[in-house]
């Protein structure tokens, strides 16, 4: 074992985070916090990793699930397609390997919504094996430990950096070492102001030594995040409101939302004939509810709902009359959630 995997270590084993998913028994809890944690924070998956793991406590549970029970589950942790992953991996798990998450890498690389980092994380801390993992917060780590100035997002940042997760691995403690890294990032070498001088690799630290630290990782230039414009049509009828369900692939894809378009100009002008060339709904504006916006990770969006009259509603599978009353067992994005909380 070389020097920054035992100091390490040894800063782990007095400093670790408690948390639930840790020293499971169960492989399957770890996967789900896995999935749970890619581009979400640990305090916001939690309570969300708690809620899921009463609901379907084992693979075969949320095999059997009905998919809408799914997302509602899910809902508020973004990022659906996780879920919708998770869903039909467990589905495969269920069926071809008796509801037991395999250890061979190739059959869990074969899953839908696993990859390199997963089978990784999943090997090493469920399985005990020596397989190395690099997520974000890992990335960021070995970038400034050994002070990489290629792109770390790049085909050969992604490759010097996995080299140095495998090369500086302690055989028999790659579950508490991925994990110690995890927390290092999570807690010490954090993406903006870094706490060097509390961090147990600061003797080794190249970036540290170097004061590059605050440039490490380095980071291919982000493109402008475009932004849109939607008006949505609330339209209620004798205590029930028409929704729209997503396609199944997408964004987020099986959601349910309220009939929309995306529009240029003033929204109150636009609904009407904009909502009817989207979706062949023809409604009458009756009032403005309040705007929501939101940021996804790909663009930025405005949507401006109105309570609508209907004119004629086209037969289409894809949209239903829900109780008001009915409406939180659909499960929808943050948008249309709180377009939802304004009618109710």
């Amino acid at each position: 074992m070389n020097r920054l995997s035992s100091q390490l270590l040894a800063w782990y084993h007095t400093q670790k985070r408690i948390l639930p998913w840790r020293d499971h028994p169960d492989p399957y809890a770890v996967w789900v916090s896995e999935i749970m944690l890619q581009q979400t924070r640990v305090d916001t998956v939690i309570p969300y990793f708690e809620k899921w793991m009463q609901l379907f406590p084992t693979v075969k549970a949320l095999a059997s699930a009905h998919e809408q029970d799914v997302l509602n589950a899910w809902e508020g942790l973004g990022y659906y397609s996780r879920a919708r992953n998770l869903h039909k991996a467990a589905k495969v798990v269920a069926e071809k390997f008796n509801g037991e998450l395999p250890r061979d890498l190739e059959d869990l690389r074969s899953l839908p919504g696993i990859g390199r980092y997963t089978v990784g994380a999943i090997a090493s801390m469920a399985f005990g094996m020596d397989e190395a993992t690099l997520d974000g917060n890992l990335r960021r780590v070995f970038s400034r430990l050994f002070d990489v100035d290629e792109f770390a997002d790049s085909p050969l940042g992604e490759k010097i950096l996995w080299d140095l997760a495998a090369k500086n691995l302690p055989k028999g403690q790659a579950g508490d070492y991925n994990q110690a890294l995890m927390d290092l990032g999570a807690t010490i070498c954090l993406p903006k102001n870094p706490r060097c001088l509390l961090c147990p690799l600061m003797s080794l630290c190249k970036s540290r030594e170097n004061g590059t630290q605050e440039l490490r990782p380095v980071l291919k230039p982000k493109k402008a995040v475009p932004s849109y414009v939607h008006a949505a049509a609330v339209i209620v009828e004798r205590g029930r409101v028409l929704l729209s369900q997503r396609p199944a692939e997408g964004l987020l894809g099986g959601m349910w939302e309220f009939p929309n378009a995306r529009i240029d100009g003033d929204p109150a002008k636009a609904l009407v004939k904009s909502l009817k060339a989207a979706t062949q709904i023809q409604v009458k504006k009756k009032e403005a509810l309040q705007v929501v916006e939101h940021a996804y990770s790909h663009f930025k969006v405005t949507v401006h709902p109105f309570k609508c009259e209907k004119v004629s509603i086209p037969k289409n599978k894809n949209l239903k009359w829900v109780k008001l009353s009915e409406l939180e067992e659909y499960p929808m994005g943050k948008v249309d959630r709180q377009i939802a909380r304004q009618i109710k």
